[in-house]
Order: structure tokens, then C-alpha cells, then sequence
């Protein structure tokens, strides 16, 4: 297919989380950790959490819904999922997905980049509009990190909670609002132990050995990724500026994976930008893996944080390793976001 000149224009926003909060109170009572020990390392005080039988693609709909409602759209031509937690090894969740939303007979797949999910299933849907093949297209992020963690690993369970975002976009003009530019991706493979799921796939299955237990949970080894996370998403977020054919002081927001507190306050040192210019909400529903970015943006709508005409850059780093970055300027539009927590 030859390039049309299309650009994918962001036109439509939604976020869902699952009702249940989990507290860093909550964590304290069930495994030897406190509520100032979880917020001076992560800032995150509190997570949501899938109810017993929920999935991945439950809270995707929901999103998904969001999105198509904040667009005022009815149809799209692809749904992407990113997500590192499908309902099932085999198929993919996307599928279903794009069933329950309505969307029978379109092209549906997942995108396994774990916290960069979001990015990459962006530039692979920049890809399919520019080419001329689809003029809509479903972007969702939705993880239930929950259901892969240790039970007693009190790092891991103060990190991760459950949701998913989604963005609708639409073939457009490079030159409007909502366009996507500077696209810029990542990874290195020769680090892929530091964030991983030992088990469960062909290397462990392939050996005839049943599994050993704690090889079925998530692992990351906190101190390098750290390291790399800063790095990485520093770097990208330059490039990607640069490819827009911005200067660093041009840019009003920079939206990341929503890791740790820490990792957000050391890149905006890394690039130079104030802190404020960098949405957070981690410390309401902790790091959503290929969920954060979305999800960010929707709260940054809803509070005034992000207007149209902002110059936005959104970034991740994730398992693979992997890393991207892509920039627009934000559109007019309405994000629907999740209810608030119980109590609120």
C-alpha cells in the first residue's frame, strides 16, 4: 500500500478502572509493609483491582466504550489492544474485544510491549492510516497486573493495580490538532530478564518440567530498570521533540508511563523541564502498565492539567526492554473517564 499523506488524529479518549480500591493500608494489614514505606519509594497510595472472574478484556470494553462515546463514533476500521495480561495465551483478547463493542469483522490484534504497549500500538496504527488501509482506529491499553503478582512480593503488590484507557483515531491533516508526529520506538533485548514472567510460555513449557510456582509470577528487578526506565524515556522524549521539529522548552506536558514517582521527577530532570509539566495521577491507581498512559491523559483532562493547543509528548518504558515516545498537539475534545472511587 502506498503512503496516503493521512496522519492518525487523536479524536476520542476514555479510561475505566475496576471499582475495588486497594489501599496502601489494606497491603499493610495482609504483608509486613506500611503506607510510608510503599509512598516514600513510589508515591502511590492507593491501586484498583479486578474483582474475582474479571479479565483483561472486561475493563477493555468499558474503555473502549469510552472512547467511541468521546469521539461520537460508531465504528472503526481496527482495535488494537495493548495489553501484557490477555484473558487467555491463545487467541488474543483484541478480537473479543472489538465483538462486544460492536465492531464485528474489523481487524483486531494485540500489541505485547508491556509498559510500552500503549506507544507501540500507536505507531503501529499510524502506520495503518498513513498507508490508506483504515481511516478509524481503536487504540486500548487495559492490564490486571493483579492476577500475575506474588502474593507475598510487597514490592510488586504496592506498584501495580488494574485499568485500561483507550483513544479513538481517525485518518487527518499532519497539520491539525490530535495529529500524531515524531514518533520514536525502542528496545533491547539482551536486558529482557530484568522485567519478565518466567513461566508459562514455550522456553519453560518446552523443557516437559512442571513449572516451579514462583516462576508463573511477574518478576523486576527494581534498582537497573531504574536506571534504564530514566534513560530511555529521557532519550526518546529528546528525539521525539526533535522529530517534531520542537525545542524542548516548546513543550507544555509530557505524559509518561505512570512507573514510580521517582522515575517521573528523574526524567523531567534528565530533560531539562519543570515538574509540573508532567501529569500524574500514580498515586491514585499505581502503575496500569499499557493502561498508565491513557489513563493519565484522561485525568490530566478532567482537571484542567491538559487543554487543547498544548504541545504534549507521551512516553513509556517497559519489559522487552522496550521504550517509545510519540508527540501531538493535544485536540478539543471530551475525555470520559472512569467513576470516582467508593468514598471519594
Amino acid at each position: 500500500m502506498r503512503d496516503t499523506g493521512w496522519a492518525a488524529v487523536v479524536a476520542g479518549l476514555g479510561a475505566w478502572l475496576p471499582p475495588t480500591v486497594l489501599t496502601n493500608a489494606d497491603l499493610a494489614g495482609q504483608l509486613d509493609t506500611s503506607d510510608e514505606w510503599i509512598r516514600s519509594r513510589t508515591g502511590i497510595r492507593q491501586r484498583r483491582v479486578i474483582a474475582p472472574g474479571e479479565a483483561t478484556s472486561d475493563l477493555a470494553v468499558e474503555a473502549g466504550l469510552r472512547a467511541l462515546k468521546s469521539a461520537e463514533a460508531s465504528e472503526a476500521d481496527v482495535v488494537v489492544l495493548a495489553t501484557s495480561t490477555p484473558d487467555h495465551p491463545c487467541p488474543a483478547t483484541a478480537p473479543d474485544v472489538a465483538d462486544r463493542l460492536g465492531l464485528m469483522g474489523v481487524a483486531a490484534f494485540d500489541v505485547s510491549a508491556v509498559c510500552t504497549g500503549f506507544v507501540y500500538a500507536l505507531g503501529t496504527v499510524t502506520g495503518l492510516i498513513a498507508s490508506g488501509y483504515a481511516r478509524s482506529a481503536l487504540v486500548i491499553g487495559a492490564d490486571t497486573f493483579s492476577t500475575i503478582l506474588a502474593p507475598n512480593d510487597r514490592t510488586t503488590r504496592a506498584i501495580f493495580g488494574d485499568g485500561a484507557g483507550a483513544v479513538y483515531l481517525r485518518a487527518g491533516l499532519a497539520t491539525e490538532p490530535g495529529a500524531l508526529c515524531g514518533l520514536h520506538m525502542g528496545s533491547d533485548g539482551s536486558r529482557s530478564e530484568l522485567i519478565e514472567v518466567r513461566a508459562g510460555g514455550s522456553r519453560q513449557r518446552s523443557t516437559g518440567r512442571p513449572a516451579e510456582p514462583a516462576d508463573t509470577y511477574f518478576t523486576m528487578a527494581g534498582r537497573p530498570v531504574f536506571a534504564q526506565a530514566v534513560r530511555n524515556m529521557a532519550a526518546s522524549v529528546r528525539r521525539t521533540a526533535q522529530r517534531a521539529g520542537w525545542d524542548m522548552h516548546m513543550i507544555d506536558r509530557v505524559v509518561l508511563h505512570q512507573a514510580n514517582a521517582r522515575i517521573l521527577a528523574a526524567v523531567a530532570d534528565q530533560v531539562d523541564l519543570p515538574a509540573d509539566r508532567f501529569p500524574s495521577n500514580i498515586d491514585r491507581v499505581g502503575n496500569t502498565v499499557a493502561a498508565s498512559i491513557p489513563l493519565a491523559l484522561a485525568d490530566a483532562s478532567a482537571d484542567g492539567g491538559l487543554t487543547a493547543g498544548q504541545r504534549v509528548v507521551l512516553g513509556g518504558f517497559g519489559g522487552g526492554l522496550t521504550w517509545g515516545s510519540v508527540a501531538l498537539v493535544w485536540p478539543d475534545l471530551t475525555a470520559i473517564g472512569p467513576e470516582p472511587a467508593p468514598g471519594a
